[in-house]
């Protein structure tokens, strides 16, 4: 990942930006699309309640409001800057807690839906599968149509093309959790956060490999990298001092506090919410969760310089802020550099919302083909020392 750009990591940043955008807005829709009423639809049945819509419009985009309106203190007047930062960095846990306890007791006569399994109290949190020896037959007619692993009857046995469409998949999915560590390790470790310690790229990779063979068999989720929770837990460690250039605030990162406590008590403490079910858990409405990614998609927004590029295209030139590239570029060559990017993120938008199964394979080909557009066919259109001022380093 030696040629990754910064192109390529914004491209892949706002991407995973969008996708929690588009998973949001699907499942309020859904929520539209089950429960409203129309006209032409009969109202008596128990599903149809245009309350459950509106409940689920109100506490998504409530926890969004909330969150943002709180994380953008940090830009007041009021308070010190010190204090301003530590109020800014609360702002999702105080907006989940008050458009939970809005959902669960303001609105205590709509079913909303939580956390809470129905079946909870007659089943486990969790059961590995128990695996039965496989045979070179394949599976039974009654038994195609099951998925369930612990099903005796699921399966008689395996054939030699399915070992070798898991060999295919697998080797997709592992190509990648490639491209998406590296690409959140190289944002993590960019020149701007100042970071002291040197990288374990391949370190990190073995170690995230090995989980997840051990996961594998245990049949529980795979871990990889995160974007773009990676960068704000950096931003999270780092002293932030504000720059005042020309009228416009510029934020600059003096230090981080490089250590791995950090996310070691945040895994330790996504495992104990185990204990959370159904106590508080219950009490907390999906429709939050929605409004969490959504929160953390906008307010990773500001940190990419392709978000800042964007909102050029809409604003006055002579109102442009000071910023390094708008000295040394030419706005026909910023302009068409973004709109390349943009080109490319639509790309790759339209593969992995296409719904096309085999497309959506394609995706980490398509990260990978973002490395040699950057390098070897941008140039052609755009200079090099222009590209340099603009995807230089961080």
């Amino acid at each position: 990942m030696a040629f990754c750009s910064r192109s390529t990591e914004e491209i892949v940043g706002i991407f995973t930006s969008i996708a929690f955008m588009v998973d949001s807005v699907k499942y309020v829709r859904k929520a539209f699309t089950k429960h409203w009423c129309w006209p032409t639809d009969d109202c008596s049945s128990e599903e149809k309640d245009s309350a459950i819509s509106l409940a689920v419009f109100i506490v998504t985009f409530g926890t969004l409001f909330i969150g943002l309106q709180i994380y953008n203190f940090k830009w007041s007047a009021y308070l010190s800057a010190a204090k301003r930062k530590m109020v800014a960095e609360y702002a999702l846990p105080f907006s989940v807690l008050v458009m939970s306890f809005v959902g669960t007791y303001g609105m205590s006569s709509i079913n909303l839906e939580t956390f809470t399994d129905p079946d909870f109290e007659s089943s486990p949190v969790y059961e590995p599968f128990t695996y039965t020896a496989m045979k070179w037959s394949g599976c039974s007619a009654e038994g195609t149509h099951k998925r369930a692993a612990t099903s005796e009857d699921a399966c008689n046995g395996v054939n030699a093309a399915s070992f070798v469409t898991t060999i295919a998949l697998g080797f997709i999915v592992s190509v990648l959790f490639f491209v998406e560590a590296n690409v959140a390790s190289s944002m993590v470790n960019s020149p701007h956060n100042k970071l002291k310690k040197g990288s374990a790229y391949h370190l990190d990779m073995l170690v995230t490999a090995l989980i997840n063979i051990v996961l594998s068999i245990l049949g529980l989720p795979w871990m990889h990298a995160c974007l773009p929770h990676s960068p704000m837990h950096v931003r999270a460690l780092a002293d932030i001092e504000e720059k005042v250039e020309l009228g416009y605030v510029k934020e600059i990162i003096v230090r981080v506090r490089e250590t791995r406590v950090t996310t070691l008590v945040a895994n330790i403490l996504v495992f104990l919410s185990l204990l959370m079910i159904p106590v508080p858990l219950e009490y907390i409405p999906i429709p939050a969760l929605y409004g969490v990614l959504l929160f953390i998609a906008i307010s990773s927004l500001e940190d990419f310089q392709l978000w800042e590029r964007v909102l050029l295209l809409f604003t006055e030139q002579t109102l442009y802020p000071p910023i390094h590239y708008i000295r040394k570029v030419p706005q026909k060559a910023v302009h068409t550099f973004t709109a390349l990017q943009l080109l490319q993120l639509g790309v790759l938008c339209g593969l992995s919302f296409s719904g096309v199964a085999y497309l959506k394979m394609l995706f980490p080909f398509i990260i990978i083909a973002l490395i040699p557009i950057r390098k070897f066919l941008i140039p052609k259109v755009i200079l090099e020392e222009h590209l340099e001022a603009l995807d230089g380093s961080h």
